[in-house]
C-alpha cells in the first residue's frame, strides 16, 4: 500500500496523518502542541518525530509492507512553494524558514510545501464538502483566518505564492490592530482568538454572562470553543458576539462571492461548531450584501473534514507539487 504523511501546522497545534494515495483512509493521526516562542526548531523536530511516530501507527494497522512516498506540509502565513520557504508567519513569529527542507533531510523523504488554509480547502475538494466543484472558495478559521481558492482542481497561488490570504483583507480601515501590522483585517475580528477577545473585552466592561461559570470566575481562560458552546447553552453575551462573527464573516465572504463567483465556500476549523446559529446569519450576511446572482449560484456550507481536513489536503498538495494530479 503506497502512503503519504500529510502534516498541518497550525498556530497552537499541529496536527499528522498517514493516509492512503488515494486520500479516502488516514491512520497514525499525532495531535500536539504548537511549540511557539523558542524559534522555530523546536517545532521542525517535533514535526519529523511526529511524522515517524505516524508512520509506525500506519503500519500496525496497515502492515509492514507499507510504501511510504513523501510527506506534505501545509503552514500558516504566505509561502514560497518552489523554495520550499516559510517566507512570513505572524503568528509563528517566523521568516524565511525552510519548512520542507529541513523536514525532510530528518525523515529522509520528499517533502513539499504548501499554505495551511490551502490544503484544507484542497483537501475538502479532494474528500470533503467541496468534492466534484469547479469553482471553490475556502475560509479557515482557527488562531488565524485563512483561505485558499481552487480551480478546477488546483490550488490558485497567484503571482507570488500569496493568493487566498482572505483573513488580511480589510473590512475595517480604522479597526482593530492584526497581527500582521494591518489595521481591520478579518482575522482580528474573526479568529478563534478574536472571538474570545470580544467575549472576554464585554464581560470586563461589565456585561453578564455564563461565560465566566465555565472558566471559574478569570476571564482571561475564555476560548471561541467556550464562545460557541455558551451560545449553544443560550447565553446572550455569547449568541451576540457569534452574530457579530458572522456579520464580519458574511462581510468578507459577500466580497469573495463577487470577486471569484464560486458554486461553493466551505469553512473550515472550530468555528463550524457553532452550528447554524453562526451559518444562518452569515448567509443572511452575504445575501444582503453579495450580488444576487452570485449568492444564488453559491453554497455556503461548513467543512466535512473536521480535524484532519489539512492533512488530507496537504497530501493532495504533495501529489499536486509532485505528478500534477491528484
Amino acid at each position: 500500500m503506497r502512503v503519504i504523511v500529510g502534516v498541518d501546522v497550525g498556530g497552537t497545534n499541529i496536527v499528522i496523518g498517514t493516509v492512503t494515495e488515494d486520500g479516502k483512509q488516514v491512520s497514525g493521526i499525532q495531535r500536539l502542541r504548537t511549540p511557539t516562542g523558542h524559534g522555530a526548531d523546536p517545532v521542525i523536530t517535533s514535526i519529523a518525530g511526529a511524522v515517524n511516530e505516524s508512520i509506525g501507527q500506519a503500519r500496525t494497522v496497515w502492515g509492514e509492507d507499507l510504501e511510504v512516498i513523501g510527506v506534505g506540509i501545509g503552514s500558516p502565513g504566505p509561502i514560497d512553494t518552489k523554495r520550499g520557504l516559510v517566507v512570513t508567519s505572524p503568528n509563528l513569529g517566523w521568516t524565511n524558514v525552510p519548512l520542507r527542507d529541513r523536514v525532510s533531510e530528518l525523515v529522509r523523504l520528499p517533502t513539499t510545501l504548501d499554505n495551511d488554509a490551502n490544503c484544507a480547502v484542497l483537501g475538502e475538494w479532494w474528500r470533503g464538502a467541496a468534492r466534484g466543484a469547479k469553482v471553490v472558495v475556502g475560509v479557515t478559521v482557527g488562531t488565524g483566518v485563512g483561505g485558499g481558492l481552487v480551480l478546477d482542481g488546483k490550488i490558485f497561488h497567484g503571482a507570488s505564492d500569496v493568493a487566498g490570504e482572505f483573513g488580511h483583507m480589510t473590512i475595517d480601515s480604522t479597526g482593530r490592530r492584526c497581527a500582521c501590522g494591518n489595521y481591520g483585517c478579518l482575522e482580528a475580528y474573526a479568529s478563534g482568538p478574536a472571538i474570545a477577545k470580544r467575549a472576554t473585552e464585554s464581560i470586563e466592561a461589565g456585561a453578564t454572562s455564563t461565560l465566566t461559570q465555565y472558566v471559574d470566575e478569570n476571564s482571561s481562560r475564555i476560548t471561541a470553543a467556550l464562545v460557541y458552546q455558551a451560545a449553544n447553552d443560550g447565553d446572550e453575551l455569547a449568541l451576540e458576539v457569534v452574530r457579530d462573527t458572522a456579520r464580519f464573516l458574511g462581510a468578507g465572504i459577500a466580497n469573495l462571492v463577487n470577486i471569484c463567483n464560486p458554486e461553493i465556500v466551505v469553512l473550515c476549523g472550530g468555528v463550524t461548531s457553532a452550528g447554524e446559529k453562526l451559518f444562518r446569519p452569515l448567509r443572511e450576511e452575504v445575501n444582503r450584501r453579495a450580488f444576487r446572482q452570485a449568492a444564488e449560484a453559491c453554497r455556503i456550507v461548513a467543512g466535512e473534514l473536521p480535524g484532519t481536513a489539512g492533512v488530507v489536503g496537504a497530501v493532495a498538495a504533495f501529489k499536486l507539487q509532485t505528478t500534477g494530479t491528484t
